[in-house]
């Protein structure tokens, strides 16, 4: 499972004359950790119907796999397991139950678990600190570091960087600045590359990319492709097309999505010719572009959606629910953000390419599926554009409902035209 021989596990699995609890726990946590969430679901309900009883392990692990997904019915259904059968929560599986939560939308479930369990052990600290930071509650998330030194917790190298986390998505600069001196002065942790690229972050999110740049300069260890990633993003967010190439220089190993922030950049710039020479180093070097995947959760089960996709069973429907939003969005005056689309064409064709991402298309079919008024929630294996966090702001007007989406960094939460993130993400 380890190399990702998923599917030879799974035969050896069936093979075996007994299976143990352990080897349930393997072949369960092996898909989890393979992200392949809907196989140890399958897994862990076999096991439910088999003689061996699951364990904390276990349910730790299916937990993990729900986190992953945000699939809050299956996480509300393991929940009330661990009850069911009298698991003693102890802090593995108690830091696993405030995480499951938090990811999938529902941190204040998450704050509750936390209130009730034991909170002697740091990894439970941790879960929390981490789950306001992914919300943007920065100053809960601030608030509760100081709760943790009065119940004389001390705070770990993971805690610090949920705190930096925190300050990163509230664009708390001189927070940021007193926690990183504080782990070293007071606490004596060593900031590691996590912390040093959670203070970049933080610096260029912000737009103090100068000051980014010399952290990264000063650093008592080589930056990893992760810190440059997060100053190359910063600069197309400032439109810092020399310091991104900088960046982009640093970065040995090449993704699709370094080479579209950097042509994001020209082509904010308006400089056509040179972020076409940029796709075109894409398509030599033979990197393809990561398609942007949402999903949306209804009665548990998960339905997934590329830009423009057409396969699934309700297209039609989904398809003409999207296009009466278009209309009665732009009714309301919303403008497209067409600077992002990465193309020399008209902006007619630029709205074109905008309309069918896939996190709309997710909004549309939970939309399509669920009685006025409710919440839906979105979970985007990718950061939102800026065009559709601004459409799904107005849509959360129009409709009067709360959306919540879940992208590659934090949580958005949607209601009546305002976003949680304060347009700072």
């Amino acid at each position: 499972m380890k190399n990702g021989e998923c599917d030879f596990a799974k035969k050896v699995f069936y093979k075996m004359p007994t299976r143990d609890v352990v080897t349930w726990n393997s072949i369960i946590g092996g898909f989890v950790k393979n992200v392949r969430f809907q196989e140890a679901l399958r897994f862990f309900r076999e096991m439910l119907g088999s003689n061996v009883q699951p364990d904390a392990s276990t349910f730790a692990s299916i937990m993990s796999g729900c986190a992953r997904f945000g699939s809050l019915k299956n996480a509300q259904w393991v929940h009330a397991l661990v009850i069911e059968n009298k698991i003693e929560l102890n802090s593995i599986l108690s830091a696993a139950l405030v995480d499951m939560y938090a990811k999938c939308g529902r941190i204040q479930t998450a704050k509750e678990v936390f209130d009730c369990v034991r909170r002697d052990d740091v990894s439970v600290w941790n879960a929390i600190i981490n789950g306001l930071a992914s919300h943007g509650l920065g100053s809960d998330a601030l608030a509760l570091f100081s709760k943790m030194e009065l119940e004389s917790v001390l705070p770990d190298s993971i805690t610090f960087i949920g705190i930096l986390t925190a300050c990163s998505h509230c664009g708390l600069v001189e927070q940021g600045w007193k926690y990183f001196d504080l782990m070293r002065n007071c606490y004596s942790i060593e900031p590691q590359l996590q912390h040093y690229g959670a203070m970049v972050d933080l610096l260029g999110r912000a737009g103090h990319l100068e000051e980014a740049y010399a952290i990264i300069d000063s650093m008592p260890m080589e930056p990893d492709i992760v810190i440059w990633r997060a100053l190359l993003s910063a600069c197309k967010t400032y439109k810092k097309s020399a310091l991104g190439e900088i960046a982009i220089a640093n970065i040995s190993r090449l993704r699709s999505g370094d080479y579209v922030l950097l042509s994001n950049i020209y082509c904010s710039l308006k400089k056509w010719d040179t972020a076409e020479r940029v796709r075109e180093m894409m398509k030599k070097t033979g990197v393809r572009k990561n398609r942007g995947k949402s999903w949306v959760e209804l009665v548990g089960v998960i339905h997934q959606f590329k830009a423009g996709d057409r396969s699934h069973p309700e297209t039609e429907a989904i398809y003409s629910v999207l296009e009466g939003l278009i209309k009665r969005v732009k009714l309301e005056g919303f403008t497209y953000v067409t600077e992002l689309v990465l193309m020399d064409v008209s902006e007619e064709e630029k709205e074109e390419n905008l309309n069918f991402h896939s996190e709309k298309l997710a909004l549309a079919y939970g939309i399509l599926k669920t009685s006025p008024g409710t919440e839906i929630r979105i979970f985007k294996n990718l950061r939102i554009c800026h065009d559709c966090h601004c459409w799904i702001k107005v849509v959360s007007a129009v409709l009067n409902r709360v959306i919540i989406v879940r992208d590659r960094t934090r949580f958005h939460r949607f209601e009546g035209g305002l976003c949680s993130c304060g347009d700072y993400w």
